[in-house]
């Protein structure tokens, strides 16, 4: 796909016109323009949302104390291998 031509572009504007006339496109385009703002402004909480969640989920995490030998139970597999 090439370059876009200053010709297409007039072509796109008098189609646009022809659709839906010279009064209601500075409305189209103002509403089309708060659709993207909105849009964006979602998106972005969004990946806030997202990187807070896992900001906490990894501040939530601890670690599991060691077990030592006399709370190993008998099944333990760790205990059966350092038996073995």
């Amino acid at each position: 796909m090439g370059a876009l031509k200053p010709w297409h572009i007039i072509v796109v504007v008098v189609v646009l016109v022809l659709l839906f006339g010279a009064k209601r496109l500075p409305d189209a385009a103002r509403s089309l323009g708060r659709s993207l703002r909105i849009i964006k402004a979602e998106t972005k909480g969004l990946a806030d949302d997202d990187v807070q969640g896992k900001a906490e989920a990894q501040a939530g995490r601890q670690p599991l104390p060691p077990i030592s030998d006399d709370q190993a139970s008998p099944l333990d597999p760790v205990q059966r291998v350092r038996d073995n």
